[in-house]
């Protein structure tokens, strides 16, 4: 928070008071509003000590663009009566990227690259729910061979292992437990390095495509991912230690950003957040997809509706995730295909690297090239072109890190979404918070905020 208030104007452009109420300048007070002070950076007693000499009894603070609770792009417009706050308000739409207009201009396959860029902490999540939709869609749903869906059920639960360390690592930062923040994010680094080895890239990845995967996970995946998992259950186990029982994290966690049942269903709260209230909602129990009714795990539920009970659940939820990968790695020892057989929808899921680490090995463009000129044509139309997808829409939900995470997708019957849309839990779940930061104190804000554990990418996309 600012430790200079001034009756300068602020920087740049002043805002439009007809479209932005709480953006006037500091020096411009207008009836009704009074002064605007921006907060960003140093000693909040020092903004306190010049309010109290101006003689405001409330004033109206801008917390924000510059990355609040460190989850993204967030304006927070908190009107306060001395450090209480009495409103607060969420100002989105900083990082807009277009993605689902721009999805309506290139193919269903391509789709995925672009989805997979939103909410930019569980990347594997949007994938699958757009894949999910476009299958269902083109009626494959039970056509997707077996061992796509497996690898496409670890992925997503490693997803939500790295989401949730990246929640707890960030939300002690901004409590002042470094350590805790240390260790989340060196366990997320061992979730990367697996994500890398099997689709190329750290995030972004783009590797599950509808009817499958691109391509199946290469040898030594299984074994990585094994030893991997005993320094995992380690970190998690070293974040337990240091939050869990600690008096300073319970002090400052333990009732905190309050939001009873109640309100998350008024506000369609979803995710760690509506289970704190002590309601056992889980779309992989509550509407399983993907296989996940044969998987052993518990809905981690919590009863404290507060910031503490958000962080529990969301440590106990990183132990299941981690059951859940064990039993797919046994199912991944029997091999298998990983994209559907019919060639009209198929992208090519078995291609190679050649020996000098460009390009598809030769062996594979032997095979393309030695069936037969339709073979090659076909090939080239579904890459180009992509494939037609019956007219229709459908809206399918998954279980993402942060709660429900929707895509509505509509087709005219051409290779080109006409409407996708998504329903991200960020931005649903943001609405809470007026209910969670109000009549609390200003220091408090942050940690609400973070036991919502929003990402803007998702919210703004």
């Amino acid at each position: 928070m600012s430790d200079q208030v001034n009756d300068e104007p602020l920087t740049g452009d002043a805002p439009d008071p007809d479209t932005d109420p709480y953006g006037i300048p500091l020096g411009e007070a207008t009836d009704g509003e009074g002064r605007v002070f921006t907060a960003s950076g140093g000693d909040w007693d020092d903004i306190a000590e010049e309010v109290s000499s101006l003689g405001e009894e409330r004033i109206v603070v801008n917390m924000g663009p510059q990355h609040p609770s460190t989850h993204g792009v967030l304006r927070l417009i908190l009107e306060l009566d001395g450090e209480t706050v009495t409103e607060a308000r969420c100002g989105v739409g900083y990082l807009h990227t277009g993605i689902e207009k721009n999805m309506e201009y290139r193919t269903w396959t391509q789709g995925v690259t672009f989805c997979t860029r939103m909410d930019y902490l569980t990347p594997l999540f949007q994938e699958t729910a757009y894949c999910l939709g476009v299958e269902k869609l083109l009626g494959i749903t039970d056509d997707v061979p077996e061992r796509a869906t497996v690898v496409r059920v670890m992925l997503m639960e490693l997803n939500r292992v790295a989401s949730h360390l990246v929640a707890l690592a960030t939300g002690g930062m901004e409590i002042g437990a470094l350590t805790v923040m240390t260790v989340g994010f060196r366990e997320r680094e061992r979730i990367l390095k697996l994500f890398e080895l099997i689709t190329g890239l750290r995030m972004n990845h783009a590797f599950i495509r509808p009817g499958g995967l691109a391509q199946d996970i290469p040898p030594g995946t299984l074994d990585a991912v094994r030893d991997t998992l005993p320094g995992l259950r380690k970190g998690i186990s070293d974040i337990e230690k240091l939050s869990n029982e600690n008096p300073l994290v319970k002090a400052r966690l333990i009732d905190t950003g309050y939001l009873d049942l109640t309100g998350c269903m008024a506000l369609g709260v979803t995710g760690p957040v509506l289970r704190s209230t002590g309601l056992p909602h889980d779309l992989r129990r509550a509407t399983p997809y993907c296989g996940y009714e044969t998987y052993d795990f518990d809905v981690i539920t919590w009863d404290t509706a507060d910031a503490y009970g958000r962080m529990r659940i969301r440590i106990e939820e990183m132990k299941e995730s981690l059951k859940i990968v064990e039993q797919c790695l046994v199912r991944l020892e029997k091999p298998g295909p990983v994209m559907v057989g019919d060639r009209k929808i198929a992208w090519p899921s078995q291609l190679a690297i050649g020996s000098d680490g460009m390009g598809n090995s030769l062996d594979h463009i032997k095979e393309i090239m030695g069936q037969s000129m339709e073979a090659l044509i076909h090939h080239f139309k579904l890459v180009t072109e992509g494939f037609r997808v019956p007219s229709g829409q459908v809206y399918v939900g998954i279980e993402s890190a942060r709660g429900e995470l929707g895509v509505h997708l509509v087709s005219d019957g051409g290779t080109r979404p006409y409407r996708a849309h998504f329903r991200d839990p960020s931005f649903v779940n943001l609405q809470a918070v007026a209910a969670v930061a109000e009549g609390g104190v200003i220091a408090d804000v942050v940690i609400a905020v973070a036991s919502l554990d929003p990402v803007l990418g998702g919210v703004d996309r």
